[in-house]
């Protein structure tokens, strides 16, 4: 299994997203599978005419996200992507809720504000 991500320079999303999202939807449709090693960011950023730093970013997001991991020198790995997504998922939508809740927001109004959220997210 190799990664494969083009980049269009014309595309409205920025580079870095467009490395994340690739990366992400292959791992978690299993294209790359959990453990695969992911190139060097110098190496991807070669291959794909970016900047190290585009590149350096989208593996940080992804990191963030739980879909990648880093293992100092021995490079980055592709991680169990569904053992994280829900956690963070659900403490995303708890700091949500607290905010929402501070804000002086009713229950109807946050599930607006999320229902919209989710639907400019999803649809787009």
């Amino acid at each position: 299994m190799s990664l494969r991500i083009t980049v269009a320079a014309d595309a409205a999303t920025a580079p870095f997203e467009q490395v994340r999202e690739q990366i992400a939807d292959q791992a978690r449709t299993g294209r790359l599978p959990v453990g695969h090693k992911l190139p060097t960011v110098r190496g991807l950023a070669e291959e794909l005419g970016l900047a190290a730093n585009t590149v350096a970013k989208a593996y940080r997001a992804l990191e963030a996200d739980g879909v990648v991991e880093t293992r100092g020198r021995n490079g980055t790995f592709v991680a169990a992507a569904g053992d994280a997504a829900e956690p963070a998922a659900a403490a995303a939508a708890a700091e949500f809720a607290q905010r929402a809740h501070r804000l002086g927001l009713d229950r109807a109004a946050a599930l607006a504000a999320v229902q919209e959220a989710l639907r400019a997210a999803y649809d787009s």
